[in-house]
């Protein structure tokens, strides 16, 4: 069984949160859709440096705050009939932060949660960018879901 990550990618904008979606090249796995920072764990990665690598690989960059979101993106895929549970993380850049998109990806936006209605079809993904935003306008992110940089 496949084990996969999802990466919430945000930057602060007057203390607003907006978040990074990726439009999937119309080669790859869900052409054509807005999307996260998202991929397999490979042999040896524990699901968080799974989430990291992908980041950088998707991004050219390193976030500056790096976390756990407390939550899984949990679905049913009837091509395999597997169950998915994905941990999901948050990462943070500064607003000027540049973008290199890796050939899974075309373009990018950052948006507000007002956009992602109509931008990205999986009801968990919607679910999960909400409660992110939650989180960071109440500064709720616990010292405990944090991973360290170095």
């Amino acid at each position: 069984m496949k084990k996969l990550i999802d990466v919430y990618v945000y930057r602060m904008n007057s203390g607003t949160p907006e978040f990074l979606l990726l439009l999937r090249s119309k080669n790859k796995i869900y052409a054509n859709q807005w999307r996260m920072v998202g991929g397999k764990v490979q042999q040896g990665e524990t699901y968080w440096e799974a989430a990291l690598r992908e980041v950088k690989e998707e991004l050219n960059i390193v976030p500056d705050e790096f976390w756990v979101i407390p939550s899984v993106n949990t679905f049913y895929e009837a091509k395999t009939d597997q169950l998915h549970s994905i941990p999901a993380f948050a990462a943070s850049f500064p607003a000027d932060a540049p973008i290199e998109l890796d050939e899974e990806h075309t373009e990018y936006r950052w948006v507000t949660v007002d956009q992602i209605e109509s931008m990205i079809a999986w009801p968990e993904q919607k679910r999960l960018i909400l409660l992110t935003k939650h989180i960071l306008e109440h500064n709720q992110i616990l010292p405990e879901w944090r991973i360290e940089l170095s």
